[in-house]
């Protein structure tokens, strides 16, 4: 101990000593070493030309000034803070308050200007008239020069004279001409409007046209033969051929057995991992194996409610705007097979705004009440699948999401990791030749079965439940984390169907503690914790033994090596 007494007391008193040597160099550099500088001066002055004597003055003064500067610069840092500290509280709160205002105020500026140019868009350039199209098109009563003008060229509302302007009312007069004429055509162009907008509800054209044509192409839709004689394993197995032979992708047995387990517990399932590792061609392949192809969505950055995925009604054209998410929403109704759409990139965007009604309708217990509100009432024309003004969230439909954890992308929070089954593909599995697979037709009814099936062939055992309930009470007692309602329903549909489908209960289990319980370790300050993380590790290798929990070690190894 004494030694290190020493070795700490000679750093220590090294590192001062330097400090201090730093103190006086500065001192003497800026102060003190003026009489050096003086005597150097005297020195060499007498013996310099007159170009020299003038170049050595002029030398001494610029290092005068620079002494002199940031002496005043110094002063002037202090007299700043005693300003500020007068009052004895600090005003800095003020002044960047006063900024903020600043800012607002040249953000409203901004929009003045905005809504002055639409304006004049609006006016055509013929004078200062108030804007009445779009009113023209939702009003009873339609616009008249008459009820816009005074009768002698002067513009007003409801009688008044017009309010224009940032902060006052003034009037203007115009030409009777040039203002009779661009009342005229603006009221024409409001009447041929509406009435092209009533025209086509009056001659039966429906509002949603591609639903319409969704209609249009099962009229005369003949369903493909189903596949009722295959087991879940031999299902697995046969899409990992059916991808190398067909499409030239490869995939490892378990990220498939995860995949249609994770089918089994959820109607969404989030594909993560490192890029090009198959997240967006797993489902695309899954999909054609079993004979619907799945529809892309590319989530963008802009994406901020639901109208970015449903679409939204235009009053003025008196039509949906679709999109073909909900195309392929509204298609899934007409489908006895699985369908998929893939949401590519899906944390370019918060999930939970753009995707929040969907993650709520499919949480209502009763799959009737899985319904989407499009527009208020329903109308002559409308799709056929659609009951006053609602579509249904099908049971057939799965929603996949593709994700990367980069800079460009949002963290996927707890709300959606909750509801969904995560897929870790971090790995690219080595390609093999096969001889050519066909596809697997199958109606979710008979997967539903098979799901079923696997729950009642392998229920899971009572040791698998004691240790899930050690563990739970483990977490509990050491982290305030647990299994909630959710993720253990999950793990009911998730493990047997695991199991059926090749493999074994305690690998199901160990997957679904890692990616549903452990991960929200991720959202907790893991530097208080990291003593009782290896303790974590220490009681899985008690309870699981050590060859047991691979997946839920690993992730918390690599916790701790964040951390």
């Amino acid at each position: 101990m004494s030694d290190f007494l020493k070795f700490a007391f000679e750093l220590l008193s090294k590192v001062v000593y330097n400090i201090a040597q730093l103190c006086y160099a500065f001192v003497q550099l800026f102060i003190t070493g003026w009489m050096e500088y003086f005597l150097i001066f005297r020195t060499y002055f007498s013996d310099f030309s007159i170009l020299g004597k003038v170049l050595s003055v002029l030398l001494m003064l610029l290092l005068a000034a620079i002494t002199v500067l940031l002496v005043l610069v110094v002063i002037r840092h202090f007299v700043l803070k005693i300003r500020l500290k007068t009052d004895k509280a600090d005003n800095s709160e003020l002044y960047r308050e006063i900024g903020r205002l600043n800012k607002q105020v040249l953000s409203l500026i901004d929009e003045k200007n905005r809504i002055l140019a639409l304006k004049v868009n609006t006016m055509g350039g013929v004078g200062k008239i108030p804007y009445v199209g779009a009113s023209g098109l939702v009003d009873d009563k339609l616009p008249t020069v008459e009820n816009v003008t005074d009768g002698e060229g002067l513009v007003t509302r409801g009688g008044d004279a017009a309010a224009m302007g940032a902060g006052g009312v003034f009037e203007t007069k115009l030409e009777e001409k040039s203002l009779t004429n661009a009342m005229v055509a603006a009221s024409e162009a409001a009447v041929r409007a509406k009435e092209k907008a009533t025209s086509s509800v009056n001659e039966g054209q429906s509002r949603f046209p591609k639903l319409s044509l969704v209609d249009q192409k099962y009229q005369s839709f003949e369903l493909p033969e189903r596949n009722t004689a295959i087991s879940l394993e031999d299902f697995v197995e046969g899409f990992r051929l059916f991808a190398s032979s067909q499409l030239h992708l490869y995939y490892t047995p378990e990220i498939i057995r995860r995949f249609v387990a994770g089918m089994a517990a959820s109607k969404i399932l989030i594909l993560e991992g490192i890029s090009g590792t198959g997240k967006t061609s797993l489902p695309y392949s899954f999909s054609r194996y079993v004979c619907n192809p799945a529809t892309l969505v590319s989530v963008q950055p802009s994406f901020r409610d639901r109208t970015e995925l449903l679409g939204y009604f235009n009053e003025f054209s008196k039509r949906f705007n679709e999109t073909e998410f909900l195309r392929a929403l509204y298609e899934a109704n007409y489908r006895e097979d699985p369908s998929f759409i893939v949401l590519d990139e899906m944390n370019l965007a918060r999930i939970e705004y753009y995707f929040a009604e969907m993650l709520s309708v499919l949480e209502m217990p009763s799959k009737d009440e899985w319904v989407i509100d499009l527009v208020p009432t329903q109308w002559e024309g409308d799709p056929a699948k659609m009951e006053d003004g609602k579509i249904y969230v099908p049971d057939t439909l799965w929603f996949v999401g593709t994700a990367n954890n980069d800079d460009s992308t949002f963290t996927i929070t707890d709300k959606v990791y909750d509801r969904a089954i995560p897929i870790e593909l971090n790995d690219r599995a080595d390609a093999f030749e096969c001889e050519l697979q066909e596809p697997c037709c199958i109606s979710v009814e008979y997967l539903q079965k098979l799901f079923e099936k696997a729950k009642e062939d392998y229920p899971i055992s009572e040791l698998a439940l004691e240790k899930m309930q050690k563990l739970d009470q483990y977490l509990q007692t050491r982290f305030k984390l647990a299994f909630g309602n959710r993720i253990v329903k999950q793990m009911y549909d998730f493990i047997p169907v695991y199991v059926a489908c090749g493999g074994t209960e305690f690998g199901g289990m160990d997957y679904i503690v890692a990616r549903k319980v452990l991960k929200k370790f991720e959202s907790m300050n893991v530097t208080y914790v990291g003593d009782e993380i290896k303790g974590l590790i220490a009681y899985l290798d008690k309870t699981f033994g050590k060859a047991g929990m691979p997946d839920s070690k690993s992730y918390l190894e690599r916790i701790q090596n964040l951390y």
